[in-house]
């Protein structure tokens, strides 16, 4: 069983609208000028590097923005571009948010159980609802028809529905998930982290949302079949997300028999880091203090936001955001660890400026997949990424996407048609059928 890193190609509307309450990364750069191209490129830089790396690596595609069907269901009437118009004009903020080509974030797009881990040895999705924002909430639908039309084979996967849209049951996916195995063909054990519990107030925090509801994990754990007595829940500090830490992904990085996060990431930090070792083999904590690195500054960083890749001598790769190499402390805090007796024995960092800036680092793209030689052998579409993949979508970019986005220009009606253009070709070379809602509109 192989980890694939399913990374999201941030879509031709990449715009800095500051949407997130936070996220304080979007709130500080909205309505800036975004260049869509150059996110892209950044993003496919990320994943050819890793892919020449012989780490498996695939991409999921844009979703469709501006979300005309939105925009009509928010009353606005008319032909397509007389709604983007309309809207402009009339509800730019509203614009703004059918617009957002947040979905490029695919740790937020569903939570994943590998079939080792669950009842009936299938693999498990649950598109995240992501009914905390607005803007997020738009993806659901969307991101169930694209998993559902790669994992197609029944008798190895199930795409369950999102849980229902209601705030008791907010669920932000895989950012709030990881999995820990001490072997990649063992099952594993499932850690859901949550900010709050639907029906208690207490330990919330005051001054931003907690998103993840304790209620909404507890579901997916049992709609995915997994054993009770392999899972761990925990609750996210209220402090932290008051800092900033609006999913555990900020603070907390995992995979196999390492956890590398800040001690101010969960209550209780203690008896969460004794479960984890009495239930995984040879767990390895390795655990940022207060002294050595802030939650401010973590959060400024990026730092837990990190990839933790399992290299093949039993290692592991950090990959990373650039700011960690422009930040003292986290550049000293990170050498120590490489020079050290860490699991961590390697770090590289990436350009991901134009995707930090809207509060989402190299964890934040992608969406961990276990799966079998089998399970992926019933793939069809040509999502994995080798380099003539790589070099297909560079051009792709190139031809399609602007170099400058401003937030007047999400009413120009031009946009709409450029991204259609650019969505309608994609899906033709990652093999992938009418999946947008333009191209279903226009079949015969």
């Amino acid at each position: 069983m192989a980890e694939i890193n399913f990374d999201g190609i941030p879509g031709p509307t990449h715009n800095y609208a500051g949407l997130a309450r936070g996220n304080l990364a979007a709130e500080k750069h909205a309505r800036m000028i975004a260049n869509p191209r150059e996110a892209a490129l950044q993003g496919l830089a990320k994943m050819r590097t890793l892919a020449a790396r012989e780490i498996p690596q695939a991409v999921l595609p844009p979703h469709e923005r501006p979300s005309v069907h939105a925009l009509r269901a928010l009353g606005f009437e008319g032909s397509d571009a007389e709604i983007v118009e309309h809207a402009a004009r009339e509800a730019p903020q509203l614009l703004a948010a059918c617009s957002s080509a947040a979905a490029m974030w695919a740790a937020n797009a569903a939570t994943v159980s590998p079939s080792a881990d669950t009842g009936d040895r299938r693999v498990h999705f649950t598109p995240a609802n992501l009914i905390a924002n607005f803007h997020r909430s738009l993806e659901a639908e969307m991101t169930t028809r694209v998993l559902r039309t790669i994992f197609a084979e029944e008798e190895k996967f199930i795409v369950h529905s999102a849980l229902p849209a209601a705030t008791q049951l907010g669920d932000e996916g895989a950012a709030n998930h990881t999995r820990f195995a001490a072997a990649t063909e063992s099952s594993g054990v499932e850690m859901f982290v949550y900010g709050r519990s639907a029906f208690s107030a207490a330990s919330a925090p005051q001054r931003y949302p907690a998103r993840q509801t304790r209620e909404a994990s507890e579901a997916i754990v049992r709609r995915h079949g997994l054993d009770p007595a392999m899972v761990i829940l925990a609750q996210q500090s209220p402090t932290a997300i008051d800092a900033g830490v609006f999913h555990n992904d900020v603070i907390a990085v995992g995979s196999r028999n390492v956890l590398f996060c800040h001690e101010q990431a969960f209550i209780d930090q203690p008896a969460v880091l004794e479960k984890l070792d009495r239930m995984v083999p040879g767990f390895t904590p390795i655990v940022v203090t207060d002294a050595e690195l802030s939650v401010n500054d973590a959060v400024a960083t990026y730092l837990f936001n990190s990839q933790l890749i399992a290299r093949a001598d039993g290692k592991f790769l950090l990959v990373a955001p650039a700011e960690c190499n422009e930040h003292a402390g986290t550049r000293a805090l990170l050498e120590r660890l490489v020079s050290g007796n860490s699991p961590i024995a390697e770090v590289i960092t990436f350009d991901l400026r134009q995707s930090m800036q809207n509060g989402g680092g190299p964890a934040c793209l992608r969406l961990r997949v276990a799966l079998t030689p089998a399970e992926r052998a019933t793939i069809r579409a040509n999502i994995f990424l080798d380099a003539a993949l790589a070099d297909a979508l560079d051009a792709w970019i190139r031809r399609h996407y602007r170099d400058r986005l401003a937030p007047g220009d999400l009413g120009d009606p031009a946009l709409l048609d450029e991204s259609r253009r650019a969505l309608d070709e994609l899906s033709t070379l990652l093999r992938l059928p009418n999946i947008y809602p333009f191209q279903r509109a226009s079949a015969p």
